[in-house]
Formats: C-alpha cells, structure tokens, sequence
C-alpha cells in the first residue's frame, strides 16, 4: 500500500511526493550550476568616451593599427 495525502483537496501518493521533490532538486540545481552564457571575450570592446568625433576616430584608427601590428608579430 502507498501512504496517501491530501493536498489541496486531492489525493497524492508518496511516491508522486518524493519524484517532485527529487525533480525539483535536480532540476534546481541544473538551473543553478548550469549559469548564463558566456560570450567571447575577444569581440567585446569597452566603449569609447571620447569628447569629439576627431578623438574617437584616432582611437579607432590607433585600435585598428594595433591590431594589425599584434597579427604580424604571430
């Protein structure tokens, strides 16, 4: 025999009890471990506050310099 509780007006076997509880143990902590998305780091640049257009071009420019020289080194 099953042991049987009321809840919220019904019946419910133990057994139906202790599957929703290891569900939601598991399933939580899948939740919990498994963590946002990583992007890549590679393609995220920080925002360039520069006072004028003229600043912020140079340091595009400067950037994009760098890297072509970092490309040549390897």
């Amino acid at each position: 025999m099953v042991q049987m509780y009321t809840i919220a007006g019904r019946q419910v076997g133990s057994h139906y009890l202790a599957m929703g509880v290891l569900a939601a143990l598991f399933g939580g902590s899948y939740a919990a471990f498994s963590g946002p998305s990583k992007k890549p780091l590679a393609q995220q640049t920080p925002p360039i506050n520069a006072s004028s257009s003229d600043e912020s071009d140079f340091i595009q420019k400067f950037l994009k310099q760098a890297d072509e020289d970092e490309k040549k080194k390897h």
